[in-house]
Formats: C-alpha cells, structure tokens, sequence
C-alpha cells in the first residue's frame, strides 16, 4: 500500500532543487539526443532493432530518444535497479523481465546514467544468455569516474559526461524525486 508522502517532504525535495547546481541545461541535452539519434539512425536504421528502455530511469531519455528516431524500431522495457529509492547502490534487484524475445534481434538498452555500471553489466549478460544477435547500449550520461564496474566499460551511444557527483534530472531520481527535472542538477553538497 502506497503511503502519502509527509508535508514536509514537498519542502525538502524543493529544497533540494533550489539549491542544487545546474551541471546540464536541457538545450544541451536537447544536442546530446540529438547526436545520439544520428549516431543510432546511421548504425542501426536497417536492422529492425528492438530497444529495451531500463525502467524507471531510462523512461525519460528513451521517450526524447525514440522520437528522433525514423525508422522501424519495436520497444520494451525491463526493469532492474540497484537504488530502490536511495542514492547509494546495494544488490541487484530485477523487477520486470522484458517481453519481447531477444533471440536473434538487434538489441539495444537505453539508460539514463552509466555510473559504475553494475547494473548495465548484468543487463547485458541477461542479453547475450537471451541469444541477442547484437547487443548495444545508449546511455545520457557517463559519470567520469575511475570506478566502473568492468575496466573499459562504455556505453555505445553516450550523449554527456559529467563530474563525480550524485545527480539527479532528465530521468534521474533523487530519493525518488526530481526524475522531470528539465537538464541535469547536482545536490549542494554531493
């Protein structure tokens, strides 16, 4: 059962984003998308791929990301966090498997945020056990950081980078909130 939030939650969480650094406005995410898509469009046009959005943060970014894409695509979802609500990671916890077979399909993952990438690494090892005949990954942002989970691991199609710090915006949640905020924020003091 789903509590309502206390009233001095709406106050905290506001709080949060009057003070918080504006690290990427949504113009330059607006460019980012914009480069991902053509990046996606010149390598993947003619292969009928099916993207799997990673629930719930790569909502937003998958929703801006499709519509610039002109071609035939099928979308899914899965959903496999790590955060549940915080903003430290724990244990990999699936919630949703997707429903579209993978076997032979050209498959690409979308996310919101490459930090460590724990989670994007079991995601695609569920990928490759599946039968997929390609395997990509776009993710909006790259947290640069010497603390991936595998050494080298990168994201296919990458729109931004940003510093080490927690952030929040663009389908990126901060203790649940602040998924809608326009461009990419950083908490004072994280």
């Amino acid at each position: 059962m789903n509590q309502t939030p206390p009233i001095d939650a709406l106050s905290s969480m506001q709080e949060v984003m009057d003070n918080a650094d504006c690290l990427i406005d949504q113009a330059q995410v607006e460019q980012a998308l914009d480069r991902m898509a053509a990046d996606i469009t010149r390598e993947l046009g003619d292969k009928l791929p099916v993207f799997y959005c990673v629930m719930n943060g790569g909502l937003i970014t998958t929703g801006h990301l499709l519509t610039r894409l002109g071609f035939p695509l099928e979308v899914d979802y899965l959903h496999a966090t790590r955060y549940r609500g915080g903003i430290r990671g724990g244990e990999l916890f699936w919630r949703v498997s997707p429903e579209i077979p993978m076997a032979g399909r050209h498959v690409v993952i979308v996310d919101d945020i490459l930090d460590e990438g724990a989670t994007l690494a079991a995601i695609l090892d569920y990928c490759r056990q599946a039968g997929a005949a390609s395997i990509s990954t776009a993710v909006l942002v790259d947290k640069r950081h010497d603390r991936k989970s595998s050494p080298g691991l990168k994201a296919d199609y990458c729109g931004l980078e940003v510093v080490d710090r927690y952030v929040f915006g663009f389908g990126m949640d901060y203790k649940g909130y602040w998924r809608n905020a326009p461009g990419i924020f950083a908490p004072k003091g994280l």
